[in-house]
This record gives C-alpha cells, sequence and structure tokens, in this order.
C-alpha cells in the first residue's frame, strides 16, 4: 500500500496530537504546521498529497491560505476544518474546490474517511465495481441460456453498458477484458435472435413485437406533441445508448427525464433506410412504392436523406396530425447558432423536428482521419469527444433556452455504430459495391455464409428489391466487409473503426427520451 503524507495546518495542533497519532498508527505521515504562512511553503513539497487547512487561523486565514495554495498546487487535495458553520465561508471554500470541509470538533473517524475519501476513491471504487461486476457476470451469463425476448435482450444491453461505464477507469485490465469478451458472446447470441425472429416482426402482426423505426413518430412521438402547445424532437444520428449515458447527467441539470426507452433499429442500421423509416412512418419498400419521387437506392448519385421534411409532413398528414412544424437538419455549428438565434421563432411551431449530425461526422471521420482515430481510439475517448462536443454544442445552449421557456424535448436516433475488428470477404459487381461496411445488397453477391445474416427476398424484409435476384447481405458481431482486391490493406485500414449498417446491440438497440424543463 503506497504511504500518504498529510499537511496539517492549525494554530491548535498540539491539542490534536492525539489525532496525529491515531493516522500514524494507520500508516499516514503527518506534518503539523501552525498557520498559514508554514502550509503554503511545506505544501510545495511535491511528497505532501492532502492539506488539512483550520479556516480561522491569527495572521493569514484559512481561506486566503486556501487561495495561495491552490496558485501554487492547483491540484493538491484540500480538506477545510472550522469552528464556524457560516454558510459564507462554506461556499466560498466549496467555490475554491476543496475536496471535503469538516466542522469542529472532529474525531478520528471522520478524518480517516475523509482522507480515504480523496486518497483511496479510486481503488476503492475500483475494487468494489469489479466484486459488483463478478456476482453480475454469472446473472448474465446463465441470462444468455435463457430464450431472451426482446425487452430482455434490452435489459441485458443495459446492464453491459451500466458495467462498461463503470469499469471505464479501472485500473484493472484484466476485468475490463472479461466485460469485452461477454460484449462479444452477447453480440453472437444477438445476432442468432435477430436472424430467428427479424421477418417474423415485419410479417406477422400478431406476435409480441418491439417498437421499430417506422412505428416510434406514430406511437411515441405523435401522442406527445398533441398534449402540449410546443415539442421540439432532436433525433442525434448515430447516437449510442452509451453516448446518451454520459450526456444524460449533463442534460438532467436542466431537465427530468419522464421517460427512458428503447425501440429498435430496421435494417439495414443505417441513416438512409432507418432515419428516413422513422420520418416516413414506412419501411424503405413502402416509402419506394408510396412516394418513388422521394426514395433514393444506393446506386444512385443524388443524397439519400434530401425528402425527410416531405415525409414526415406525409406522416403528420397521414395520421391526422397536420400541425404547424420545422425541419432542421445541422450538420455545422453556424448551422447550430443560427436555431439558437431564431429559437423563439420555433416557439410559436407545435412540433420542431432537429436533425443534429454530428456523432455521424465524428464515427466517419474517426474512420477517414488520422487525428480522429487519435483522439477516439477506444470506445471511452469516443464517449469522450461526443460528451465534450455535446458540453460546448449549439444544441446545449439551445437546450437551456428551452428549458427557461418550459418546453418538452424528445431525444431520439435512428442507429448506434459499433467496433469493427474482424474483415469478411465479399465479391460483388458495380451495383453492390456501396460504401458501406456492414451491409451489402445487389444481384451478384459473393460470400461466405457462415458468420453473416442474409436475405434473398427482400421484400420480406420490406426492403427494396432492385431486381428478381437482389440479395441483402449484413455484418454480424464486430465483423466488417472487405472486397478480395487489396484485401489485406482494407481489412488492415477499417480495422478498429466505427461503423453501422449491420446488427449488433449498438446498432439496433436504441433509445428514446421524453423530457420536461425542471
Amino acid at each position: 500500500m503506497q504511504k500518504h503524507t498529510i499537511l496539517w495546518a492549525d494554530d491548535e495542533i498540539d491539542l490534536l496530537k492525539p489525532h496525529i497519532i491515531f493516522l500514524e498508527s494507520k500508516g499516514y505521515t503527518i506534518i503539523p504546521v501552525f498557520d498559514g504562512n508554514e502550509a503554503i511553503e511545506q505544501c510545495t513539497n511535491p511528497d505532501i498529497d492532502v492539506l488539512f487547512l483550520d479556516e480561522n487561523m491569527p495572521g493569514i486565514t484559512g481561506l486566503e491560505t486556501l487561495e495561495k495554495v491552490k496558485q501554487l498546487r492547483p491540484t493538491l487535495p484540500v480538506v477545510m476544518i472550522t469552528k464556524s458553520d457560516e454558510e459564507r465561508i462554506m461556499e466560498e471554500a466549496i467555490g475554491s474546490k476543496i475536496a471535503d470541509y469538516l466542522l469542529k470538533p472532529i474525531n478520528p473517524t471522520q478524518i480517516l474517511i475523509s482522507i480515504k475519501k480523496i486518497l483511496d476513491n479510486k481503488r476503492l471504487v475500483t475494487e468494489k465495481t469489479n466484486l459488483s461486476y463478478q456476482q453480475d457476470f454469472r446473472n448474465i451469463t446463465m441470462a444468455f441460456n435463457d430464450n431472451l425476448d426482446f425487452n430482455e435482450w434490452c435489459d441485458v444491453y443495459k446492464k453491459l453498458v451500466f458495467w462498461e461505464l463503470a469499469l471505464e477507469n479501472s485500473d484493472d485490465a484484466g476485468m475490463t477484458e472479461v466485460l469485452d469478451n461477454q460484449k462479444t458472446e452477447a453480440n453472437g447470441l444477438f445476432a442468432r435472435y435477430i436472424e430467428n425472429n427479424y421477418e417474423d416482426w415485419l410479417n406477422n402482426a400478431n406476435i409480441n413485437r418491439p417498437l421499430m423505426s417506422h412505428q416510434l413518430f406514430k406511437k411515441k412521438v405523435l401522442p406527445i406533441v398533441a398534449e402540449n402547445e410546443c415539442t421540439f424532437f432532436i433525433l442525434m444520428d448515430n447516437l449510442r445508448f452509451d453516448q446518451w449515458r454520459v450526456l444524460q447527467p449533463i442534460i438532467e441539470e436542466f431537465y427530468t427525464v419522464l421517460e427512458e426507452s428503447m425501440f429498435y433499429s430496421i435494417l439495414p442500421t443505417t441513416t438512409a433506410y432507418a432515419r428516413n423509416a422513422i420520418f416516413a412512418g414506412m419501411m424503405p419498400s413502402e416509402i419506394e412504392k408510396n412516394h418513388p419521387n422521394l426514395w433514393v437506392n444506393d446506386d444512385d448519385e443524388e443524397g439519400q436523406n434530401l425528402h425527410e421534411e416531405e415525409l414526415l409532413a406525409l406522416q403528420l398528414k397521414k395520421n391526422k396530425a397536420d400541425y404547424k412544424f420545422s425541419y432542421h437538419k445541422i450538420v455545422n455549428i453556424n448551422q447550430g447558432k443560427a436555431i439558437v438565434e431564431q429559437y423563439n421563432n420555433l416557439l410559436q411551431n407545435k412540433l420542431n423536428v432537429l436533425v443534429y449530425n454530428f456523432v455521424d461526422m465524428l464515427s466517419h471521420a474517426r474512420t477517414d482521419m488520422n487525428m480522429i482515430r487519435e483522439l477516439a481510439s477506444t470506445e471511452p475517448a469516443y464517449r469522450s469527444i461526443t460528451k465534450s462536443w455535446f458540453e460546448h454544442s449549439p444544441l446545449f445552449d439551445l437546450l437551456k433556452n428551452l428549458s427557461a421557456k418550459k418546453v418538452k424535448v424528445i431525444f431520439a436516433t435512428d442507429h448506434g455504430t459499433v467496433f469493427v475488428r474482424r474483415p469478411h470477404k465479399i465479391v460483388g459487381d458495380k451495383e453492390s459495391t456501396n460504401d458501406n461496411l456492414r451491409y451489402k445488397q445487389g444481384k451478384n453477391l459473393s460470400f461466405d455464409e457462415k458468420g453473416v445474416y442474409f436475405t434473398r427476398k427482400p421484400e420480406r424484409l420490406f426492403l427494396p428489391k432492385r431486381n428478381l435476384s437482389t440479395t441483402y447481405v449484413f455484418c454480424v458481431e464486430d465483423k466488417f466487409f472487405a472486397y478480395p482486391n487489396n484485401f489485406n490493406y482494407y481489412a488492415n485500414y477499417y480495422k478498429n473503426t466505427f461503423q453501422h449498417g449491420g446488427i449488433s446491440l449498438e446498432e439496433m438497440i436504441i433509445p428514446y427520451i421524453v423530457t420536461e424543463p425542471k
């Protein structure tokens, strides 16, 4: 166990001798000083781990000492000890980022708890987290042996995300590896579950099935819009559940979460298919059939998400919810700032839909740009960048403004993304060579049928069928497609990147959140 050194500044330090002896018996080294000036001089010693500081000392006060110490050692934990419970002193000390605040008379147990909270917090939390995960590991693994339904798969995924975030700062690489292996196993079993059930969900209205992309607006969003004068629906493209979890505490400073639920993205788990399905309230083949002028195929040069506003208008009209609404797609910071500047005008609308593309662009940039690869080299780093973007984004500014106006906000996404590691060979003609690495479609596809999900009857999955022999193939788990030409180059280039379009817990099970201002 590492030996820690505590600097203790108090003009009555002699009276604290029993406390000092107690701490020394616990293995701590104590350096006692009698005033603030001595404390300032001593705190430059790099061996000092914590400063215990009496607030009421003759000469330079504890608060004055605290200010100078923070200038010299900004990260040194300081515990303020005082006889006064005056609120002003307490607020000033807390505002100076103290580690703890104790009121005299103090007892040895108080001091020890404060020290452990500061110095041993990470170790104690890690040990407790590891133990708790080991216990839950068995429960999760046993659940794999059950015949899980779609709701239970949501619960399993939520548990895995919980432990992933809990273990994120752990120094125990072995435990993180255990969790990673369990996620891999879960995704393999989930892929099998989707292969066995997905087609039935779409074709059999009499079975129990999850809420899916094309049902989201009608079943979840419109009832809330009907009840409120103004509602904002914010779709953050490519936002996974774990990313929502890191944004949630920031949002909850201003909003109360009324509902947190999950729904399933349709296949392919891409913007062109899943997001169009959300706004149209229809599956892709239904959009193509009913509104051919608004559907764009993979091999067309036109952008595939240029008609979302028209599709949304048609869905509102179909559901007799022909409200005054706005639709905005934000792909850069200036567009985000423009929304903040005009948000008062948007309050006149019954519904305002905002699509934010940052997270999706981040995942693609991570693939294409070495700098972003370095910044988001791991799952925790990817979450961290998402959080940093949000905290400094116009979207967060907008949410604070909407909170002040008491406007209800709904958050959702169209699909998630998965960290890919293993290439899977596929051969196709020019019509099959779409850019997506997690799904391919075409008439002359050649691939190993083991380890992928495929259909030669796209109509059963309500997907557009370009010709009689069109096949759709989806990657599962952490795989990605690579063509035989320059296979090794592309296999290495795309390995350890974030991709979407296929089948995984991260891509398919996605969050839907309803909030109201505090």
